[in-house]
C-alpha cells in the first residue's frame, strides 16, 4: 500500500511548521530516511511567480525553510530550484520569500537554465529537463496545492513541470496541451523520468478559484507527505473537495496502470482527512464541459460549449507577456487592444495563468453559460 501522511498547521508561525513537519514525516521513517549524510537534495517549490507568500501563488517560504532545516541537519546539502512560470528565478525567489529562506539556512539558489534532453519510455519519447533536476542525488517535491484553470487541480505532479525550462514549456502545452489527457501524460511521463524522493504539499493555506495564479487563498491548515505523488495528489484532490472525474492526471495515471489514485488502497497516517473540514474548493471560471458529444458535434458547436479568455481592457496595460507566452500564438495586439483567435487558441490558460495584472477574463460559450446555471439550480433544488 502507498503510505500518505497528513498533519495539522494553522499558520506559518516556523516553530509550528517544523514541528508539524516532523510529525509529518514521523510515520513514513523521518527525514533521515530519505536524506544520506553529504547528498546533494534539491528542493523543488512551486514558483510559479514574483507573488508574495499571502498570495498563495507560490510554496510558503516556512515551509522551504523548516524542510531544509531538517535536510541540512540530516547532513544533506541543500539546493532550491524551479523554472517560473513568469519572470526571472532570482526576481521570483526575493518577491516570494524564498531567498531569504535560502540565505537562512546555507541553501544555494539554482536557477533551472541548463537542459539535458532524456529518452522518454512512454508516449513523449524526447524530453528536455532541467540538468539541476536530473544531476541531484535526491529530489524534494514541495508543491502547493492550488486549484488549476486547465488541469482543474495543480499539485505534486503537476509541480514537476517546473522542470521544464523557460521556452520548452510553452513548446509543450502546443504538442500535448490541446488535450487534457495528453498533457496529464506528459505531466506523468515527466515524473517517472526522475522520481523524487518525497513529496510535501504546502496546504496550510491553498488556492481555490481561478488558480494557479489569479485564484483565492483558502485556509486548510494542511501538510501532506508521500512518496508518491500520485497518491499526495489523490489526497489533496479529497481535502479540496474536487470531484474525481475532474482530476484529469488522477484519471490519466488509472488508465496507464499508475499505482496511488484509489484513496481506498492508500495507507493513510496522522490526521484522518475529514478533520480538514470537508471544504469543497471553488473551481475555476475556465472549465467547460463538452457533455460526452460525438466529436462532430463538438467541433460544429465549439465556440458555444466551451470558455475562451478575453481581455479586460480596464486591466489589461498591452505589456504582450500573454501574447509571447501564448503557445499557438493566438494572442495579437491590434489597434491598441489585445484580440484572442478562438479557433487558434488551445484553452490552455497560460495567458490568465502569467498575466501580471489579472487581465485576461473568461468568456463562457452560450452552451455552457445554460449549462452551468441548469446545474446550479438543480443543486439548490437539492
Amino acid at each position: 500500500m502507498k503510505k500518505v501522511s497528513l498533519a495539522q498547521c494553522n499558520d506559518y508561525d516556523p516553530t509550528r511548521v517544523r514541528e508539524a513537519i516532523v510529525s509529518l514525516l514521523e510515520p513514513l521513517g523521518g527525514i533521515g530516511a530519505f536524506v544520506r549524510p553529504g547528498e546533494r537534495v534539491l528542493l523543488k517549490p512551486n514558483l510559479l511567480a514574483a507573488k508574495a507568500p499571502e498570495a498563495a501563488v507560490t510554496t510558503h517560504p516556512a515551509v522551504v525553510k523548516a524542510v531544509a532545516e531538517l535536510v541540512r541537519e540530516a547532513g544533506g546539502r541543500v539546493l532550491i530550484g524551479d523554472s517560473p512560470g513568469i519572470g526571472g528565478f532570482r526576481k521570483v525567489a526575493d518577491k516570494s520569500g524564498i531567498s531569504q529562506a535560502a540565505r537562512e539556512n546555507g541553501a544555494e539558489l539554482v536557477a533551472f537554465d541548463e537542459t539535458i534532453e532524456l529518452n522518454g519510455a512512454g508516449t513523449f519519447r524526447r524530453i528536455a529537463i532541467a540538468r539541476a533536476y536530473w544531476e541531484a542525488d535526491k529530489v524534494i517535491n514541495l508543491p502547493k496545492l492550488k486549484t488549476h484553470e486547465m488541469m482543474t487541480m495543480t499539485c505534486a505532479v503537476k509541480n514537476l513541470f517546473g522542470v521544464v525550462v523557460g521556452a520548452e514549456k510553452p513548446a509543450w502545452h502546443l504538442k500535448a496541451g490541446t488535450s487534457r489527457e495528453q498533457f496529464a501524460r506528459l505531466l506523468l511521463e515527466i515524473y517517472l523520468l526522475k522520481k523524487p524522493a518525497l513529496n510535501i504539499v504546502d496546504a496550510i493555506v491553498a488556492m481555490e478559484g481561478n488558480g494557479p495564479g489569479s485564484g483565492d487563498p483558502i485556509k486548510l491548515g494542511a501538510l501532506i507527505a508521500g512518496v508518491n505523488p500520485v497518491a499526495v495528489d489523490t489526497v489533496a484532490g479529497r481535502l479540496a473537495g474536487i470531484p474525481a472525474e475532474l482530476l484529469h492526471v488522477e484519471r490519466e495515471a488509472a488508465r496507464m496502470g499508475l499505482p496511488g489514485t484509489e484513496i481506498g488502497a492508500l495507507e493513510l497516517f496522522g490526521v484522518p482527512p475529514d478533520r480538514f473540514g470537508g471544504k469543497r474548493f471553488k473551481l475555476p471560471t475556465g472549465l467547460d464541459v463538452q457533455f460526452g458529444l460525438p466529436t462532430f458535434i463538438k467541433n460544429g458547436l465549439r465556440r458555444h460549449l466551451l470558455s475562451f479568455p478575453v481581455a479586460d481592457a480596464r486591466r489589461c496595460v498591452l505589456c504582450g507577456i500573454c501574447r509571447d507566452a501564448c503557445p499557438p500564438k493566438a494572442i495579437q495586439i491590434k489597434n491598441s487592444s489585445l484580440v484572442v483567435n478562438q479557433k487558434s487558441c488551445i484553452r490552455c490558460w497560460c495567458c490568465r495563468e502569467l498575466c501580471p495584472h489579472d487581465a485576461m477574463q473568461v468568456r463562457r460559450g452560450a452552451l455552457l453559460r445554460i449549462a452551468t446555471a441548469f446545474s446550479r439550480s438543480r443543486g439548490k433544488r437539492r
